[in-house]
């Protein structure tokens, strides 16, 4: 990990004004190797539960003004803490020889637009379905009050471009979830297990609401928009104090 720290990828060491030794603080690295190996056990979590196949779908989490995201095109299974892979906020690689996802433009925008210190993509397969079904989930769920709302979905446009990152940012627009036609899911959150927890609930939804809708002659029961707030005030509330 420190030969990997000494290779920022533009000439500087990634320490370089960054420890705080003197002042007794965690040192940066020791924050960056705590964030690196969060991400990748979340990002194996992806594949174990099915979320995403292979190398699809990727994840991120902010460190200060750095973000680690995974590469692109490796296995997580084969992911090492040597492999630790850093951006700027303006994408410029600043940790690592790794070149970082090709979503990378999804993730950076999300960073810059709102509060979020983690991403989480995925090629879930009950959302990526719906996403090719509707411009925006239907209330089957209260839960749904936990992503900030409806869940919208992302016009379809090509991977890593920043179209579909345009695309996405007006998807989540107050809030913290969103669909990507025909493509899958992208959620954000203050931690990776908040991230990761609002796209299993995503999935989850997506799920009930293709079961339900797949019975004939039969129409789901939707929520009003009323009934879903309601739930939301009462979710603020929830768990211990």
């Amino acid at each position: 990990m420190a030969e990997q720290r000494r290779d920022t990828g533009d000439g500087r060491g990634a320490g370089d004004g960054r420890d705080a030794g003197e002042t007794g603080a965690p040192r940066a690295g020791e924050a960056l190797e705590r964030a690196w190996d969060d991400l990748v056990a979340t990002a194996r979590r992806t594949v174990t539960d099915g979320l995403v196949v292979g190398t699809s779908g990727n994840v991120s989490v902010r460190v200060g003004d750095i973000v680690l995201v995974t590469p692109t095109g490796v296995p997580y299974d084969r992911l090492t803490p040597e492999d630790l892979c850093g951006v700027s906020l303006d994408g410029r690689r600043v940790l690592g020889s790794l070149v970082p996802t090709s979503e990378l433009p999804m993730h950076l925008a999300v960073y810059r637009s709102t509060g979020a210190r983690a991403v989480v993509h995925t090629h879930a397969v009950h959302a990526t379905a719906v996403s090719t079904l509707v411009t925006e989930l239907p209330l089957v769920h209260y839960m749904t009050a936990a992503l900030g709302g409806p869940v919208r979905v992302a016009p379809y446009a090509t991977y890593g471009t920043e179209k579909l990152a345009e695309n996405m940012l007006r998807a989540l627009r107050d809030r913290t979830a969103c669909l990507l036609q025909n493509h899958g899911t992208l959620t954000h959150g203050a931690t990776l297990a908040l991230a990761y927890d609002r796209t299993a609930q995503l999935e989850w939804m997506c799920r009930v609401w293709l079961t339900a809708s797949s019975v004939p002659g039969r129409t789901p029961t939707l929520l009003t928009g009323d009934q879903v707030a309601e739930a939301g005030q009462r979710l603020k509330g929830y768990g211990q104090p």
